[in-house]
């Protein structure tokens, strides 16, 4: 049996594919590797060569990349919509707008068919979820031909430009960073006061009736009645002498003190020795558990005051659905918070949770939403497709975390592989449907198509920092943060994080990120009703 006998099998031809695909992605230069996108490149070369991955492989990994894509994004996506962070995703959002303007001025200038246009445009942001929005919507291979020629420029202009641009405008990072606190530096942490409750209105009605702290970061941990200690639920009933342990940030604090009373000094250590913990949750049982489900004041005597996740702090709320990594600042006396600390740091050997019947349901209302059709007055009518529909499915389910039967916090190791077996088997197929005219493309049009993708690359880079220093006033750190938010791009982060020794990078990255990615898939479908 001869290479290409063997070749012709399908399952053969795609392992060979992954093997070699990731084989070539390990490879690094100056730190640099095209990861996961080797696959596609190794594909476009086989698929240049008469061979062909099926289409079913090609839309089952891309509906399980979405998917995958979208519980992810999900949690984060909607809670960035109600705070300060939501200056970060308007960067991402106006990147991902700017470079479609920029992608229809392109095409219009070069003559270039939609798809290649929007492919181009896909390579430039970095963004495979773009790409597989464009083969989605224009149902033309050459989407992916544009992506392959745009992305490595892609990559290596970000991660210049992150490198570069501190050193020829001689910003020093970390001294910008201190003068200007962008809306996602951590705020100050909680404190304690102690308030005595001086105020007739206060007296002999519940911590539910004062509605104290109610929307602050603010939380009654303690009341301490004479020698007694009790812990503060909402119908504790409030006295006039009463001291209650508050712990928020100053400004809350001061507010709940003036309804209230006055500050009183007092040695904790005298009161069931009352602390401040951060406790970090591991245990995959409290995985999808909220609050409220927990009873940790009723049951352990501790206060939740404070939630932070992937660099953002909250403040706590009942209905909280914990995943792994959150770190919860508690309030109690030292055992209590040790006897907490030990329920959250429990682990059992499950590193996974996928649930078959889940990811099936979810996958499956995906795609039949992604076949709705969607009229926009005056320029047509569009579907979600099988990249758009299971991502808003995805997002809405990630979002809540559990509708009804379906479970949709799978541990972060369990949605890695997800997004993974369904990125490579997307490409795979994706890249030998492209690799057909690859040659003849680049051949007819090899010239324009790179100085397309460089200008749709620069252009979003450059207004994207401009908006970011001048209109929002954000340091440089948080700006090119951002920018690699915006463009979906991690080696321009990984760049960044190597000039400095800050998480605030990370920080405006992640807040930028999910609004790229989502809006990214979006334009795309939408661009083609404009070119």
């Amino acid at each position: 049996m001869n290479i290409q006998a063997i070749l012709q099998e399908p399952l053969v031809l795609l392992f060979i594919i992954l093997f070699i695909g990731s084989l070539a992605g390990e490879a690094k230069i100056k730190g640099i590797s095209l990861g996961m996108s080797a696959v596609l490149f190794t594909a476009m070369i086989f698929g240049h060569f008469g061979y062909e991955v099926s289409g079913v492989v090609q839309n089952l990994g891309l509906s399980l990349f979405i998917v995958a894509v979208g519980l992810q994004a999900g949690p984060r996506f909607f809670r960035m919509m109600r705070t300060s962070g939501v200056i970060y995703g308007i960067i991402g959002l106006l990147t991902i707008l700017t470079a479609a303007a920029t992608t229809l001025v392109m095409a219009r200038l070069f003559d270039l068919s939609p798809a290649l246009s929007i492919g181009i445009m896909s390579g430039a942001l970095t963004s495979t979820p773009g790409l597989a929005a464009a083969l989605e919507a224009t149902g033309d291979p050459l989407a992916s031909v544009g992506y392959g020629i745009a992305y490595p420029f892609g990559v290596l202009a970000v991660v210049l430009f992150v490198q570069l641009l501190p050193k020829v405008l001689k910003v020093d990072l970390m001294r910008d960073l201190q003068r200007k606190t962008g809306p996602l530096r951590h705020q100050k942490s909680p404190e304690v006061m102690t308030i005595e409750v001086t105020s007739d209105k206060a007296h002999k009605r519940t911590l539910k009736e004062l509605e104290v702290g109610k929307g602050t970061s603010a939380v009654i941990s303690r009341v301490i009645r004479g020698d007694r200690n009790i812990i503060s639920l909402s119908d504790t009933v409030i006295l006039k002498g009463d001291k209650l342990v508050t712990v928020g940030l100053p400004a809350d604090l001061k507010s709940i003190r003036e309804q209230l009373g006055r500050e009183v000094n007092l040695a904790f250590e005298n009161h069931d020795h009352v602390k401040l913990r951060k406790v970090t949750v591991a245990a995959t049982d409290m995985v999808g558990k909220s609050l409220r489900e927990l009873a940790l004041r009723r049951t352990y005597g501790v206060t939740v005051t404070r939630i932070e996740r992937g660099g953002f702090e909250f403040n706590q709320h009942p209905g909280w659905r914990l995943e792994q990594g959150d770190i919860l600042t508690v309030v109690s006396s030292e055992e209590r918070i040790d006897e907490v600390e030990k329920l959250f740091s429990k682990r059992k050997l499950e590193t996974t949770n996928v649930h078959i019947f889940s990811l099936s349901l979810i996958l499956l209302l995906g795609i039949l939403l992604g076949m709705i059709p969607i009229s926009i007055p005056g320029l047509g009518t569009i579907t979600l497709g099988v990249a758009g529909g299971p991502l808003f499915a995805a997002l809405i389910i990630g979002h809540f975390g559990r509708l009804g039967p379906i479970r949709a916090r799978f541990f972060q190791p369990s949605n890695q592989i997800i997004r993974d077996i369904g990125l490579v088997l997307f490409l795979a197929g994706a890249g030998t449907t492209a690799g057909a005219g690859l040659a003849d493309v680049i051949a007819e049009e090899g010239l324009k198509l790179l100085a397309a993708g460089a200008v749709i690359t620069i252009v979003p880079l450059l207004l994207g920092f401009l908006v970011a220093v001048k209109l929002f006033h954000l340091s440089m750190l948080h700006s090119l943060g951002a920018l690699c938010g915006g463009m979906t791009s991690t080696p321009g982060l990984g760049a960044l994080n190597q000039i400095v020794d800050s998480e605030d990078p990370s920080i405006a990255y992640a807040a930028a990120y999910p609004f790229a990615l989502i809006s990214v898939a979006l334009v795309s479908q939408v661009l083609v009703l404009f070119l």
